[in-house]
């Protein structure tokens, strides 16, 4: 048995609703990308680079790359996520950039690597309570992700 009464205007409040959470959302999570960002940006980039370094995964000319390079993207993405400009790809490329370093944080962890995560700039240990929060940041980006292929869906 059915209890829901079919309402048109039912549907256009859920759509709302959704298109709210939607952009809180990704103004909370453009909000972290940059506030990780200016964390690193307001130090010499070697700082960053030394964690980096840290992860044992790059050589020294990509781990100057990354350090000098990685907190302009995070910035940019941070940005476009608030201004929802180009909202599929922007959610996907953070979504995949979380997915990224989330797995390289529990590679190093597992590995024993009493390392600095590098997360907001300098000075937080690798331990459970990063990993924690780095996997909510994960899951929390692709429903954002996933909102947004819905929001397009729904308008075409």
């Amino acid at each position: 048995m059915d209890f829901t009464l079919p309402s048109p205007a039912g549907s256009s409040s859920s759509s709302q609703i959704g298109s709210v959470l939607l952009l809180a959302g990704r103004v909370v999570l453009g909000g972290i990308f940059i506030y990780a960002a200016y964390t690193k940006l307001r130090h010499p980039w070697m700082l960053f680079a030394m964690s980096v370094d840290s992860y044992q995964m790059l050589p020294e000319w990509a781990v100057t790359l990354v350090a000098r390079g990685l907190p302009w993207f995070e910035l940019a993405l941070g940005a476009l996520l608030i201004l929802g400009i180009g909202l599929r790809y922007v959610a996907t490329g953070a979504s995949a950039l979380l997915a990224g370093f989330f797995l390289l944080m529990l590679r190093s962890y597992s590995q024993g690597l009493g390392i600095d995560c590098g997360c907001f700039g300098f000075g937080e240990k690798l331990g459970p309570r990063t990993l924690l929060r780095d996997g909510a940041l994960v899951a929390f980006s692709l429903v954002i992700m996933v909102g947004a292929f819905l929001k397009r869906r729904a308008r075409a």
